[in-house]
């Protein structure tokens, strides 16, 4: 005796996702309440579609050889750290690679600076790390220079977490390479010696900044710091 096939309607099949299940509801005349439900799991959904999507990216992006070298000196914490340039540089390729990307929120309350690097995913989920930070007092910046001193090695710590990746000291031995200045030192102590607001201060910037160059034979840089201070010399006279 032949039997026939049971044929089971489309809509009694069980949805891939969420937004299937919203579809029949709609076509099948759902109320409201039953309408906004879906939409929650929806969200929910794509939420955690999105971080899985964040997750797997990020596994991509640390199975990467980056190498980033300690290249500044921060003397308040007594730390080695890379220079902000050197570090964005080195891994935004690597981040653009697998659709990722970074920022920085920057807030202040009174002497307490919090910076916080987002690391985002072109599927939309985002992941934060922050740190709050005194002004950078060490050496002869002004009140301007000690807040963006601090802010600057903040975005280096953050975005090191954020990332999870680490800095390794420069090669000591390296046939001299890399015995003068760095392009970081040097490009931020000629921004302090151009944004100086007397004489006095002017002085102090040149001298603490010249003394270093100075230290480290780096006569490239001693030029530098020198035209520096003269034009900003006849600017402020």
């Amino acid at each position: 005796m032949n039997q026939e096939l049971a044929v089971i309607p489309d809509q009694a099949l069980v949805p891939a996702n969420p937004s299937e299940l919203l579809r029949i509801a709609v076509t099948q005349g759902a109320d409201i309440d039953k309408l906004e439900k879906l939409m929650e799991l929806q969200l929910r959904w794509d939420a955690n579609e999105a971080r899985r999507s964040f997750t797997e990216a990020m596994t991509r992006f640390k199975s990467e050889s980056i190498v980033i070298i300690k290249d500044k000196t921060n003397a308040q914490y007594n730390s080695k750290y890379p220079s902000i340039g050197n570090l964005v540089n080195t891994v935004t390729p690597f981040l653009s690679k697998h659709g990722l990307s970074a920022s920085w929120d920057v807030e202040q309350s009174g002497t307490a600076i919090k910076v916080t690097c987002i690391l985002r995913h072109s599927q939309g989920h985002c992941e934060s790390v922050s740190m709050t930070v005194p002004p950078d007092t060490s050496g002869q910046k002004n009140p301007l220079q000690q807040i963006k001193s601090a802010i600057t090695y903040a975005k280096v710590c953050t975005f090191e977490s954020a990332c999870g990746v680490a800095s390794v000291d420069a090669n000591l031995d390296d046939d001299g390479n890399a015995s003068g200045m760095s392009m970081g030192d040097l490009s931020e102590k000629l921004e302090w010696i151009e944004n100086c607001a007397s004489l006095d201060e002017l002085h102090k910037q040149f001298t603490s900044a010249y003394r270093d160059a100075k230290k480290l034979n780096d006569s490239v840089a001693m030029k530098s710091l020198i035209s520096a201070k003269d034009k900003r010399k006849r600017e402020l006279q």
